[in-house]
C-alpha cells in the first residue's frame, strides 16, 4: 500500500511558476512508476506527466511539454512537478499517482492540490 500526499498548489499569475510535491509513504517508493494528472470540474482526469522508477525517461502531455518538468528523489520518497510559464488553462486540481511497473493501471492516488492561474 502506498499513500500519497500532494502539496505546493496555490494561486499564481499567468506566466508564473509553481512546484508541486508528492510525498509517498512506504519503503518501495523507488520501485513505483509515478505520474501527475489534473482535473477540472465536469471533465475527466487528464494525464500530465510521468516517469519510471529509475527516472531515466519522462513522458508529458503535449499541452505541457517544454513548460512542466517531472522529477523524483527516491531518497526522499518524493516526486515533483515543476510548472513554468503557467497559463489560465492550467487551472485544475492536480493529482499524484503511483503504480507498480508491471501494472497498467494507476493504483494509488493522492487527494489533490488546487492550482489556479489568473490572467
Amino acid at each position: 500500500q502506498v499513500q500519497l500526499v500532494e502539496s505546493g498548489g496555490g494561486l499564481v499569475q499567468a506566466g508564473g511558476s509553481l512546484r508541486l510535491s508528492c510525498a509517498a509513504s512506504g519503503r518501495t517508493f523507488r520501485t513505483y512508476f509515478m505520474g501527475w494528472f489534473r482535473q477540472t470540474p465536469g471533465k475527466e482526469r487528464d494525464f500530465v506527466a510521468s516517469l519510471p522508477s529509475s527516472g531515466a525517461s519522462t513522458f508529458y502531455a503535449d499541452s505541457v511539454k517544454g513548460r512542466f518538468t517531472i522529477s523524483r528523489d527516491n531518497a526522499k520518497n518524493t516526486v515533483y512537478l515543476q510548472m513554468s510559464s503557467l497559463k489560465p488553462e492550467d487551472t485544475a486540481v492536480y493529482y499524484c499517482a503511483a503504480r507498480r511497473g508491471h501494472v497498467l493501471i494507476w493504483e494509488y492516488w493522492g487527494q489533490g492540490t488546487q492550482v489556479t492561474v489568473s490572467s
